[in-house]
């Protein structure tokens, strides 16, 4: 059973403020909650009967275990159909590496949870293990963004970085890449196995003190012969740039 200050804890999770203090922030759903825990001990879990019968190991873990009903899970959640298990794990301490290894994304005040919580689950899919987020872009353990990321947020690290500052330590000659509207087109452009893809905030695109720093500017070009869309969704350029990058391994 859960007590009032449990309650009353997990939704101060719910702000930035208070998950930097703690250190921790709360995951959804039998997949995410799953998926984490191949990788890191929760702090405390908050499960119905019907996912612990199933899970006997989660016994043995550190964090404390609280057996709930449904009725009680679905106070306890930020979701609007809950699933059976709520977690608190620690906030990964991922530092910047001075020179990325192989690809990397870097997102310049990319701002919607569900935006930045597909662009997670997109460089899961395509085997990038690392993004860059510039201060301005929404906290990648807000629940919303976890919840998004369907379990990827595991598997991908994500580091906090004044990205002007960062992208001038690079060398010289590492590939920045960035997606404009009067961009180079991808698909006949040559493309690196290495290098960093910028993605930028969804009304304003790339700032100006990131897009005087990339060396290489795409574009993903329209192919309608009519009116079109004036701009895709940060999430679906996300995708096509990662795979086109991909597709020319």
């Amino acid at each position: 059973m859960i007590s009032k200050n449990q309650f009353k804890y997990i939704r101060l999770l719910e702000q930035k403020k208070y998950r930097r203090r703690e250190g921790l922030f709360v995951a959804e759903g039998t997949k995410t909650v799953d998926d984490l825990m191949q990788r890191t001990q929760p702090r405390m879990v908050f499960a119905t009967e019907e996912y612990l019968q199933v899970r006997p190991h989660l016994f043995k873990t550190e964090g404390e275990i609280v057996k709930v009903t449904d009725d009680e899970l679905r106070r306890l959640s930020f979701q609007q159909h809950p699933q059976q298990v709520l977690a608190l794990f620690p906030i990964p301490d991922v530092k910047a590496s001075k020179t990325p290894s192989g690809l990397s994304l870097a997102l310049d005040g990319v701002q919607d949870p569900g935006n930045l919580g597909t662009i997670i689950r997109i460089a899961d899919w395509f085997g990038i293990d690392t993004i860059y987020c510039s201060e301005e872009t929404v906290d990648a353990w807000n629940p919303k963004v976890v919840q998004a990321t369907m379990g990827s947020i595991a598997r991908v690290n994500i580091i906090y970085t004044d990205l002007p500052v960062f992208l001038d330590s690079l060398p010289h000659d590492f590939p920045v890449y960035g997606t404009f509207l009067d961009g180079e087109n991808i698909y006949t452009q040559p493309l690196s196995r290495e290098g960093l893809i910028i993605m930028g905030n969804e009304g304003n695109g790339i700032s100006d003190d990131v897009r005087r720093r990339v060396s290489h500017r795409l574009l993903i070009p329209d192919f309608h012969q009519g009116g079109t869309a004036d701009s895709l969704n940060v999430a679906i350029a996300t995708a096509i740039t990662c795979s086109e990058f991909r597709r020319r391994l």
